[in-house]
């Protein structure tokens, strides 16, 4: 079983003298960011082929690291806006290099990291990666600060003020672990704000920010030492504690039970940017129905389906499909069973952890049963549990398994989905959307009524790009602080 050192700690933390040179592969040793790390690891599996090393949880250490990260932050307010997006970029494109060797250990160590099959990790990598480059990272502060000046010093602001925004002392950020690599655009917006950053990430997210990590320190580390990425398991509660009351600033990831036991535990004047469970969403019209582009209209829904094995908030659970087509609802969810089998063939799914298994296994047995009764409904699957369409003629909302379980369910009219929405308002993100014709327009106007935050076509709907507005926020504004100088 290999061991992989799940932490990234900037030079001259305090306190620790231990090298971590030595934990590290070849390419990525050298004098000018060796790293620290405390005497005592401790270890975690999180396969059958790999598990974790990481340092043995002490409040004390945790302590100096925030100190050590605060002092390193500071410099982060002389460094100019498109400096860090160059560094920035620079690191992440190492990413989308197939000859770069941070390329091939996150290739190889993705799989067994984040139970993803070979194939369904490189696009996973691709995709994510696509947006730690430079000119995607340069269109995300654009986007989200009209005039970017405002991050390198005062600008002219309303009524002859003028405005400035600021980084926090320290973000700390609780990562989540379903989906790979979004630990690594939060660390980047961080300290595009200027921020120094304490990532704590999801256990089956450890394998990119560390090695983000790496890239970092070989281009600029100036900006590396103001970054550090430290795994503790759950129940190491005084360390956490003293994390989170050094945190100017805290953004976690996680299912609403972990958001409120953060918020819990935060100080009353510490913000919190929360981005907790989401479900997604697809609504399929007449038009993608017609022959010549209902193939097409299934296959980018099964795309959609199998991208990060069904975890993300991106990902749809179950697809309304308009009666009054080409194909019926029920025709069409055989084509998109269809999909799933070939798609199986180019991105297999990763191993399904057993929980998620079983809860496939229950979900097809009981559909069966109804099958097998004349209920109108049809459970299309292979015989693992890779994939399952499951048609049911009830248009009401039924939430995914996971494991790439979709429902297929019939609406006489796509006007009537926002209505099919209620009570789902807390939990929408996106919503793909296709063959809605000159329609397209008052739906999406239905759907952001109802609660969805962003609508996308079936092609685009696992990927949003870097400068989306994560769960109808502003992901970088959300992270500066605003100074006003109001002259006379």
């Amino acid at each position: 079983m290999r061991t992989f050192p799940a932490w990234w700690l900037p030079p001259g933390v305090p306190g620790r003298a231990a090298s971590a040179a030595a934990e590290l592969p070849p390419h990525a040793r050298g004098a000018e960011h060796p790293g620290t790390a405390p005497t005592a690891f401790s270890t975690t599996s999180v396969s059958g082929d790999l598990r974790l090393r990481f340092p043995t949880p002490d409040p004390a250490f945790a302590r100096c690291l925030c100190d050590h990260l605060v002092e390193a932050g500071a410099r982060l307010h002389e460094r100019r806006t498109d400096s860090l997006v160059a560094s920035l970029g620079r690191a992440g494109a190492r990413f989308l290099d197939p000859a770069d060797p941070i390329r091939k250990e996150a290739l190889d160590l993705l799989p067994p990291a984040a139970g993803l099959s070979t194939a369904m990790a490189r696009e996973v990598l691709d995709g994510m990666a696509r947006d730690w480059t430079a000119d995607r990272l340069a269109r995300l502060v654009r986007a989200q600060f009209p005039d970017p000046a405002v991050l390198d010093g005062f600008r002219p602001g309303p009524g002859g003020s003028r405005v400035r925004a600021f980084g926090h002392r320290l973000i700390v950020q609780l990562g989540a672990g379903n989906v790979a690599g979004v630990s690594v655009g939060g660390v980047a917006r961080a300290l595009l704000a200027r921020s120094p950053v304490l990532l704590k990430p999801g256990l089956h997210d450890a394998v990119l920010p560390v090695l983000y990590a790496r890239a970092l320190a070989d281009c600029d580390p100036g900006l590396a030492a103001a970054l550090a990425v430290l795994y503790w398991p759950g129940g190491a509660d005084t360390v956490e504690a003293e994390v989170l009351s050094r945190a100017g600033l805290v953004v976690v990831y996680g299912g609403a039970d972990t958001v409120k036991a953060v918020r819990a535990r935060l100080p009353a004047t510490t913000p919190l940017v929360a981005y907790s469970h989401r479900v997604g969403v697809a609504l399929v019209g007449r038009e993608a129905l017609a022959a010549g582009q209902a193939n097409r209209t299934a296959m980018d829904a099964a795309r959609a389906v199998a991208a990060f094995d069904q975890r993300g908030c991106v990902s749809p659970h179950l697809f309304w499909v308009e009666e009054g087509g080409a194909l019926t609802p029920a025709e069409w969810a055989a084509r998109l069973a269809a999909a799933m089998a070939a798609l199986e063939r180019d991105l297999p799914a990763g191993p399904a952890p057993p929980e998620v298994a079983s809860k496939v296994q229950q979900l097809r047995g009981t559909w069966e049963l109804k099958q097998a009764a004349g209920e109108g409904v049809r459970v299309f699957r292979p015989a693992g549990v890779e994939w399952t369409v499951a048609y049911d003629p009830d248009p009401a909302f039924s939430p995914s398994c996971l494991g790439r379980f979709a429902w297929v369910k019939p609406v006489a009219d796509l006007e009537r989905v926002a209505g099919l929405l209620a009570g789902l308002r807390p939990f929408l993100q996106t919503a793909g959307l296709c063959g809605a014709g000159a329609r397209a327009a008052s739906l999406v106007e239905q759907l952001g009524g109802a609660g969805v935050t962003r609508v996308a076509t079936l092609r685009r709907m696992a990927w949003p790009p870097a400068w989306w507005h994560h769960d109808g926020g502003d992901p970088l504004r959300a992270l500066v602080r605003w100074v006003d100088w109001e002259v006379e």
